[in-house]
């Protein structure tokens, strides 16, 4: 039997609308089409996924406790450099930034993913710039 390797995966532009959605779960569903996952010519070793525009960022949801109580920390390398930012205020200054670290998390750590989180397009508001690659709108929920 021979094995079937797709050449040239196709990828298409996806616009999904955050709105009223959970982080998580968005995260789960981005995640999976950046991937490929949902095609049929899906391999792992491929970077066969679609590529993905997120608009309304600023009004997505946390559930739970989690806006005054989840904590986004990064650290600069040197001694005391250790930067700590609630998640309300993450929401308020960066939303683009909580999206995109919650489907970091999601794919692999090595070339491929980032190679993928480069196909993640975030915007804060209802605008993007790529009316060009004439996206379809995704119903996500």
């Amino acid at each position: 039997m021979k094995t079937y390797f797709a050449k040239e995966p196709s990828n298409d532009w996806l616009i999904v609308d955050a709105e009223g959605q959970t982080v998580g779960r968005l995260a789960t569903r981005i995640a999976q089409l950046l991937r490929g996952k949902h095609k049929p010519t899906y391999a792992p070793h491929q970077a066969g996924g679609d590529f993905v525009i997120v608009v309304n960022a600023d009004k997505v949801v946390f559930t739970g406790s989690k806006l005054d109580q989840k904590v986004y920390t990064r650290y600069s390398g040197y001694q005391g450099g250790l930067k700590e930012i609630p998640a309300r205020d993450m929401l308020t200054k960066h939303p683009e930034r909580v999206i995109e670290h919650a489907v970091w998390g999601m794919l692999p750590k090595n070339r491929l993913g980032r190679k993928l989180i480069r196909r993640l397009k975030v915007y804060a508001g209802e605008a993007h710039p790529h009316a060009a690659q004439q996206p379809r709108v995704l119903e996500v929920g």
